[in-house]
């Protein structure tokens, strides 16, 4: 009996593995991550591990005891270039593992500058892994000048952390504005004026021309013809889905490797889930970057890899901190064509309510948890309040109703 192998050692590949044991599977299960450190949080990278106020092993979600005692075999390091589907296996190096079964858990890589602009120079980075963290944090220190180029949320975190720490910030968005495709104005705004409080030179509008330096970047050109004297660049300009495995081997690719509801894909002996995977949603295809989705999509398939037959029904939601303000995101914005504004109980606290006609359907809130909770009740029970008389509604009535 081959087993189960699991290429990708992220969120997802580790909470597959782990449901699969806890629902009773005993068979051969290996898990396969090309990077250097068992699996391990992202969310902290570019937060508290990149100020150094947390130390690398409270990132990992398990202690390393935890594969041995579950008969997990963890192989790190493991690049998995190939597939042979006929002969159902995967090569890495020159290794050669056979499987009964195959899970593609292989996460989202980050978009890089081109060569072409100067993306091959030194300090210029991405906020994906520890490595990336490694590279960067000596260079992170007060008074250094710092470009952000993106402003997503990505962006707009990296930014946060490096203003707190001192450092001197410039955040370039392309895009007429901040989180233009995320989030409605309102919710820019918000974060907008938050983060020119906190002395970030923020251009909206603004593309970058090229990087200037010889081997290590010393300075940006942006589009608008200006120059910025920097020390380090972030590239913030979102992630794409891992999928050239899948590529290769043939399986159908859409916006991620195309899955069923159950997480199969067109080859019955292999399955995906988490960043990397698409799957059917409201008559078309979604795939989500998120904790919350790497850990339920994939704890769903490893329910369905033992025969559960069980769709993946999404509640999306998602968070971003930035400074003292925790952003808490309930639902999809995807077609909203009215957003209606409420003040929260504390002072700069706020929530955004999405319409699309009159239905509900997600919420941005700022410092207000207790919005955020009544809107997720709402959101899983399919109700919508009344958009006219939302911004002075009472949350308690609201959650009763």
């Amino acid at each position: 009996m081959s087993g189960i192998v699991v290429v990708g050692a992220g969120q997802a590949g580790l909470a597959l593995a782990a449901k699969l044991r806890a629902e009773g599977y005993h068979g051969p299960l290996k898990l396969l991550g090309e990077e250097a450190w068992p699996p391990y949080q992202r969310p902290p990278l570019s937060k508290k591990f990149l100020l150094g106020e947390l130390a690398r092993e409270r990132l990992y979600l398990r202690s390393r005891d935890f594969y041995g005692e579950h008969d997990i075999d963890l192989r790190l390091g493991a690049r998995v270039e190939a597939i042979d589907r006929r002969a159902k296996k995967v090569r890495f190096g020159d290794e050669v593992l056979a499987y009964d079964r195959l899970v593609l858990t292989t996460g989202a890589c980050p978009r890089r500058l081109p060569a072409t602009i100067g993306g091959d120079l030194g300090n210029v980075f991405t906020l994906r892994g520890i490595d990336d963290v490694d590279a960067m944090a000596p260079l992170f220190v007060p008074g250094a000048r710092l470009l952000v180029v993106g402003g997503g949320y990505i962006g707009l975190e990296a930014a946060a952390v490096a203003a707190r720490a001192g450092l001197k910030v410039t955040l370039i968005e392309s895009g007429p504005r901040i989180l233009g495709r995320v989030a409605a104005e309102e919710t820019a705004g918000y974060f907008r004026t938050l983060h020119r409080e906190n002395d970030v030179d923020l251009r909206e509008g603004t593309g970058l021309r090229r990087l200037l330096g010889d081997n290590t970047v010393e300075a940006a050109e942006l589009a608008d013809g200006t120059t910025v004297s920097v020390d380090l660049v972030i590239v913030g300009i979102g992630v794409t889905p891992a999928t050239t495995l899948a590529e290769t081997a043939g399986l159908p690719v859409e916006n991620g490797i195309a899955t069923d509801a159950f997480g199969q894909t067109a080859d019955p002996s292999i399955f995906a889930a988490g960043d990397c995977a698409s799957f059917p949603y409201a008559g078309g295809r979604l795939r989500l970057e998120s904790v919350q989705n790497a850990i339920e999509h994939a704890e769903c398939v490893a329910k369905n890899l033992l025969g559960a037959e069980n769709p993946y029904r999404p509640e999306p939601w998602f968070w971003s901190d930035q400074y003292e303000v925790k952003l808490q995101i309930a639902g999809l914005n995807t077609g909203y064509d009215r957003v209606v504004a409420r003040k929260g109980e504390r002072e700069g606290s706020a929530s955004h309510w999405y319409f699309a006609g009159r239905r509900f359907i997600a919420i941005d809130a700022m410092n207000d948890p207790r919005a955020y909770m009544t809107a997720r009740r709402l959101l899983a029970a399919g109700a919508s309040p009344d958009p006219d008389h939302l911004a002075a509604a009472d949350l308690k009535t609201l959650a009763a109703a």
